[in-house]
C-alpha cells in the first residue's frame, strides 16, 4: 500500500504582517525569490505569492513587481506558483486580480466570502516602525473588511476561466463552504478542487481543534470526500499544531510567513524554508510522503507549468 501524499504549500509573505514585525519577511522581489526557491527546495510543491513596495514593504497589486520575482522562481523550480487574488483589503477586486490575468497561473488564491480581517492587536507588541506606513495600516485593521461578495467570487473565476487557472478556495468559516458550494453547483468549480481551510484569523472561525473537524465533516457533507483536495493552515502558535493534526487526518498542510512569523513559541522563525523544514520533518516521522510539485499537479488536477505565461 502506498503512502499518503502530503502537499506542502509555502506562503512566503502575505500581507498583514509588515516589515518591523520580522527582518526574516521577504520584502523586495529578490528576496521573495530567493526565499520561495529556499522554500521549494525543503519540500514545498506550492509557492503561495503576494507582492511588496520593495522600498517600503506595502502590499502591491502591481504586475510589474511579480514579474521581477516569478521569472526566477519558475526558471529554478518546479513548484507550483500560486498567485493571491487577495492581495489586501485596501485593494479593488481589480487591483487583486491584475498579475493572475497577467501570467496566467495554473493556481490561485481566492477567499470564498466577505470577512472582517483583523490584526490590530499586534501594533501593542510595537513602540518603533521602520515605515511610516506600518503604524496606521496596522491599527486601522479594526475597520477593515475583505470584500468578496458572491459577484466578486464569480468574476473573478469567469476572468480566469479560459486560461484553465485553478484555485486554492480560501475558507475561513463554514459559510465559505456553503458559498463554495453554491459555485460548484452552478458548475463554476469543478472537481478535482482545492480547499484551504484557515483557522485563528481575528474575523474567522478560531483555531480550536473541535473546529478543524468540523469544517472538514461539513466539506465531506457538501463535497464528497473524493471530489476534492484539502489543507488547513493556522494563524499564530496554532500553525504547527494544526498543520500536524491535519496530515493526520489526511490533509494537506501550508506553512510560511504569510500566516506565521516564528518557528517555535517564542522564537521568530530564520525564514520560509525553516518552517517548510519543520513540515517536512513532521510529515516524514508521522509515516507519511512529502508530495512532489509533479504528485500535486496530478492530485490537484493543474493544467501544467507549460501553459502559464510568465
Amino acid at each position: 500500500m502506498s503512502k499518503q501524499k502530503v502537499i506542502i504549500s509555502c506562503a512566503v509573505t502575505g500581507s498583514a504582517h509588515t516589515p518591523t514585525m520580522s527582518d526574516a519577511l521577504p520584502i523586495t522581489p529578490q528576496d521573495i525569490a530567493e526565499q520561495s526557491v529556499a522554500a521549494a527546495r525543503a519540500g514545498a510543491a506550492v509557492i503561495h505569492l503576494h507582492a511588496r513596495v520593495p522600498e517600503t514593504g506595502e502590499p502591491t497589486g502591481d504586475p510589474e513587481l511579480y514579474a521581477r520575482f516569478l521569472q526566477q522562481i519558475q526558471g529554478e523550480t518546479d513548484a507550483v506558483i500560486n498567485i493571491t487574488t487577495g492581495g489586501s483589503s485596501r485593494m479593488t477586486v481589480e487591483d487583486r486580480l491584475a498579475a493572475a490575468m497577467r501570467f496566467k497561473p495554473e493556481m490561485c488564491s481566492l477567499n470564498m466570502g466577505s470577512i472582517n480581517f483583523a490584526f490590530f492587536n499586534a501594533a501593542k507588541r510595537i513602540s518603533e516602525w521602520k515605515h511610516p506606513w506600518e503604524e496606521s495600516y496596522v491599527r486601522n485593521s479594526d475597520d477593515y473588511i475583505f470584500r468578496n461578495t458572491f459577484r466578486d467570487i464569480r468574476y473573478i473565476l469567469e476572468s480566469l476561466q479560459d486560461h484553465g487557472t485553478k484555485f486554492e478556495h480560501e475558507c475561513y468559516d463554514v459559510g465559505h463552504l456553503y458559498n463554495l458550494a453554491y459555485f460548484v453547483d452552478i458548475g463554476l468549480v469543478k472537481p478535482p478542487f482545492f480547499i484551504q481551510h484557515i483557522f485563528g484569523i481575528m474575523g474567522g472561525i478560531g483555531a480550536d481543534l473541535e473546529n478543524l473537524m468540523f469544517m472538514k465533516q461539513t466539506s465531506d457533507r457538501l463535497f464528497g470526500a473524493g471530489n476534492y483536495q484539502w489543507s488547513v493552515l493556522a494563524a499564530g502558535r496554532k500553525q504547527m499544531p494544526f498543520i500536524t493534526q491535519a496530515a493526520l487526518l489526511g490533509g494537506n498542510v501550508r506553512v510560511g510567513l504569510e500566516d506565521s512569523l516564528f518557528i517555535e513559541h517564542g522564537k521568530l522563525a530564520a525564514s520560509n524554508a525553516e518552517q517548510v523544514e519543520k513540515a517536512t520533518r513532521i510529515v516524514s516521522e508521522m509515516g507519511l510522503e512529502v508530495a512532489s510539485p509533479a504528485e500535486a499537479r496530478h492530485l490537484l488536477g493543474l493544467k501544467g507549468r507549460e501553459h502559464v505565461a510568465i
